[in-house]
């Protein structure tokens, strides 16, 4: 069964990078109900003006996201959108500090889909995504540590489709909610909106597990 995004309400968790804002107008314009996140008040202020309903919090918190995933309750989507890129210098060159600075893409992953798990679920068409890399299917040394956090971050995410799978199979209901991840080489904002609004217009079945490249 498919549906359309109009109407549904989607989360973009750590949403204030202009990509962000970007998704966010597309959704809205699509007829999404849009709950929008970020830690800084000033960064979301231009969401707000988009339509937006903003909330700060820290995505990389299960703490703040559970919190959120209470006060809404019915979510249809959750788009984790932490991201940032650190890089270069070889194999040598991938710094602690560098790794530390990726790895709240995979901790906003993490703490996203456990505190909406049970929202997206009860929902007749949710969906998680998240955001990867092709760096993935071909790690370079320079970018060790930032496809090293991509690889885990995917692996989250499969790990995700395979508890929705479980769920309906033991439930003996139809699979309803679907994981998906989202492969760009370079990320074009007007690109990944029109994929995610997407994500609704294919039955759970046919989306769940699956990667697709941008």
């Amino acid at each position: 069964m498919t549906v359309s995004i109009a109407g549904r309400t989607v989360v973009l968790a750590g949403a204030t990078s202009a990509a962000g804002l970007t998704v966010a107008e597309a959704l809205i314009a699509a007829g999404a109900r849009v709950i929008a996140t970020g830690r800084s008040p000033g960064r979301l202020a231009a969401l707000t003006d988009a339509g937006a309903e903003t909330v700060v919090a820290d995505a990389t918190s299960l703490t703040d996201m559970t919190a959120l995933a209470a006060k809404f309750g019915q979510i249809d989507g959750v788009i984790p959108l932490v991201g940032g890129w650190r890089g270069g210098g070889g194999l040598a060159g991938q710094s602690d500090e560098d790794f530390d600075a990726l790895l709240p893409a995979l901790q906003a992953v993490r703490a996203t889909s456990r505190a909406f798990d049970r929202a997206l679920q009860a929902s007749d068409a949710g969906r998680f995504a998240i955001v990867s890399s092709t760096a993935v299917a071909r790690p370079l040394a320079g970018g060790a540590n930032y496809a090293a956090v991509k690889a885990a971050s995917e692996a989250w995410a499969r790990a995700v489709s395979h508890g929705f799978a479980k769920a309906a199979r033991d439930s003996g209901g139809p699979l309803r909610a679907a994981s998906v991840v989202f492969r760009a080489k370079v990320l074009d904002a007007e690109t990944l909106a029109g994929a995610i609004i997407g994500l609704w217009d294919a039955d759970a079945a046919t989306l769940n597990d699956r990667v697709v490249e941008l």
